[in-house]
C-alpha cells in the first residue's frame, strides 16, 4: 500500500508542477539580482514599467505581474491540453484559488489551492501550497488523495525534470523566480506575431517589445539561455525561446494576456509550449478568472483539503 501511495503522489505532483500549481525549490544558492525596486502589492491596478528602468527592474515588473501580485486574491479554472506529435490529446480541468499575502512577519508570499474535476481518474485530487518570500525556501505542499482519504506532504524535486511526456519542465511551469537568472537587454524590436496552436489566431503582430537575454545562474543547467520578448507598455512576457548548451533552439513558450472583465487587471489567458525536438505541445487555456472575491486565509488549510468534493 505504501508503494502504491508513493506512486500516486509522484504522479499527481508531476501534473501539478507541470501546470504551475506547485513550485519547485532549486538546490543551489541564488545570488540576488541587482535592483532596489520595490513594487506595491494588492493595489487592484496593474504594475507597469516606467521610463529609465534598468533591465533587472523591467524583469522584476515582469515577474510581479506574472504572479498576479496586484490583486488580493482570485479564483480561476481552466483546461490543460497535452498533445502528441501525432495529434493524440489528453485534457484535464482544474480549479484554482490564490490569496496574496506578501507578509514579511512570517515570510508568507501567497497560498494556493487547486483541485482537479476531470477526467475521472484525477477527480478530487487537490493540492495546497504555501509559498514564501525568502529566495530558495521550499514551499509547504500538501496533497489530498480522495481515494485513500489521506493527506500527504510532497517533497521538492529538481526543476529540470519533465513529466509524462509533457513539454514543461518543473522550473518553467512555476514561472521561475526573478533572482534565478542574469538579464541582458539585447535591444528593442516589433514582435512578428505568433499563430496559436490552439485556435489558429495570430497574436501580438508588430507589438513593440524589449528583447532580453536571460541566463541561468546555475551551471550546466538544461538551457544555456532564453530569449524573452517583453511587451514594452506592460512588461508582459509574451514569448520565450530556449537554447541548449550548443546554442540550438529547443523550445518556445507563447503567452497571451487578457484584460479581466470587471477589474483593472490582466492575466495570462493562453499558454502554449512547443518542444521543437519532439513535436509535442502543451496548451493551458484559462476559462474564467475572478479577482478579489473575498477569499480568507483560513480557507487554505489541511481541513479544507479534506472537505473538498467534486
Amino acid at each position: 500500500m505504501r508503494n502504491a501511495t508513493t506512486k500516486i503522489i509522484r504522479y499527481f505532483r508531476s501534473i501539478f508542477i507541470a501546470m504551475g500549481l506547485v513550485a519547485v525549490s532549486m538546490s543551489f544558492p541564488v545570488r540576488p539580482a541587482q535592483s532596489e525596486l520595490v513594487l506595491p502589492t494588492s493595489t487592484g491596478k496593474m504594475s507597469r514599467p516606467a521610463p529609465g528602468m534598468s533591465t533587472d527592474e523591467l524583469m522584476k515588473v515582469c515577474f510581479h505581474v506574472l504572479y498576479s501580485k496586484d490583486c488580493r486574491n482570485y479564483k480561476s479554472h481552466g483546461v490543460v491540453h497535452l498533445r502528441s506529435k501525432r495529434g493524440f490529446e489528453r485534457t484535464r480541468i482544474y480549479h484554482r484559488s490564490r490569496i496574496i499575502l506578501n507578509r514579511p512577519a512570517d515570510d508568507l508570499d501567497y497560498k494556493d489551492m487547486v483541485t482537479f474535476s476531470h477526467p475521472q481518474n484525477v477527480k478530487g485530487f487537490t493540492v495546497l501550497s504555501w509559498t514564501y518570500l525568502t529566495p530558495g525556501r521550499d514551499q509547504d505542499v500538501w496533497l489530498w488523495l480522495p481515494s485513500l482519504r489521506k493527506i500527504r506532504r510532497i517533497s521538492q524535486n529538481e526543476g529540470d525534470d519533465s513529466f509524462m511526456g509533457s513539454d514543461f519542465t518543473y522550473e518553467e511551469a512555476v514561472s521561475r523566480k526573478w533572482g534565478d537568472e542574469t538579464y541582458t537587454l539585447l535591444g528593442e524590436e516589433n514582435f512578428p506575431g505568433q499563430e496559436s496552436i490552439h485556435n489558429g489566431k495570430t497574436y501580438y503582430k508588430d507589438t513593440p517589445c524589449y528583447v532580453v537575454e536571460a541566463s541561468p545562474k546555475r551551471e550546466d543547467w538544461y538551457y544555456s539561455k532564453r530569449k524573452v520578448y517583453l511587451e514594452k507598455s506592460t512588461a508582459f512576457r509574451i514569448y520565450d525561446s530556449y537554447f541548449d548548451q550548443m546554442g540550438r533552439n529547443q523550445k518556445t513558450i507563447f503567452v497571451y494576456w487578457k484584460p479581466i472583465e470587471g477589474s483593472e487587471l490582466e492575466m495570462e489567458w493562453l499558454l502554449e509550449v512547443a518542444d521543437l525536438r519532439s513535436g509535442h505541445n502543451t496548451i493551458i487555456k484559462i476559462e474564467e478568472v475572478k479577482f478579489d472575491v473575498g477569499l480568507k486565509e483560513n480557507f487554505f488549510t489541511e481541513r479544507t483539503l479534506m472537505r473538498t468534493k467534486w
